[in-house]
């Protein structure tokens, strides 16, 4: 059985994205286990809030995770999408994993547009054929709640969304992904790419 953890450090949405991966065919544990996390052959990296709050609640967490994601898939999602990049820009300027190269910035305030970018918004696939998104279809619906969006390089980049200004909905490093929007409330779409992470497992 593949070992398929969900770190849990406070502030993620744990039990629906432990229900998400279990309808796609997995046994994941939730876990805040170090030893657990560095053994596992799949990690997700749930979270809702703020990055900072992340990041000081991985704690000794972050190491395990930084230096899993050269050997095993990763899967970032929300706020743990975020918290693989170099920084954010969310009150105050802090330091990320750095596992994929990027900053986190905030929406522009713009008319006409509610922030945060919160219900059903569709996928431009950057890199076609990737594993991540097989059988996810060009202009395919996920949600998202989400008032900070990742800033990479194109090469990082694996699908983009428009809401106020282009943005990557969907980063990849290697073993490494991230998605900001959340698979465990987008319907078969969501199912279908959590599916793909654990296949990649």
């Amino acid at each position: 059985m593949k070992r398929i953890v969900i770190v849990d450090y406070g502030l993620g949405n744990l039990r629906s994205v432990f229900r998400g991966l279990e309808k796609s065919g997995a046994v994941p544990k939730i876990t805040a286990d170090i030893d657990e996390i560095s053994a596992a052959e799949g990690i997700v990296l749930p979270g809702v809030g703020a990055f900072r709050d992340g990041m000081e609640q991985l704690a000794d967490m972050q190491r395990a995770i930084i230096d899993a994601a050269g050997s095993v898939p990763v899967l970032g999602i929300c706020l743990g999408m975020q918290m693989l990049l170099e920084w954010s820009e969310e009150h105050g300027r802090h330091a990320g994993l750095g596992i994929i190269p990027g900053t986190v910035r905030r929406f522009p305030r713009t008319t006409g547009y509610k922030i945060p970018h919160m219900g059903w918004n569709s996928l431009h696939i950057a890199i076609p054929d990737h594993p991540l998104m097989a059988g996810v279809g060009e202009g395919s619906y996920v949600y998202f709640v989400h008032s900070f969006y990742a800033d990479t390089i194109l090469s990082h980049t694996l699908t983009t969304t428009r809401y106020i200004c282009p943005f990557a909905s969907a980063v990849t490093s290697g073993m490494v992904h991230g998605v900001q929007f959340h698979p465990e409330k987008s319907g078969a779409v969501g199912l279908q790419i959590l599916g793909n992470f654990i296949d990649l497992v």
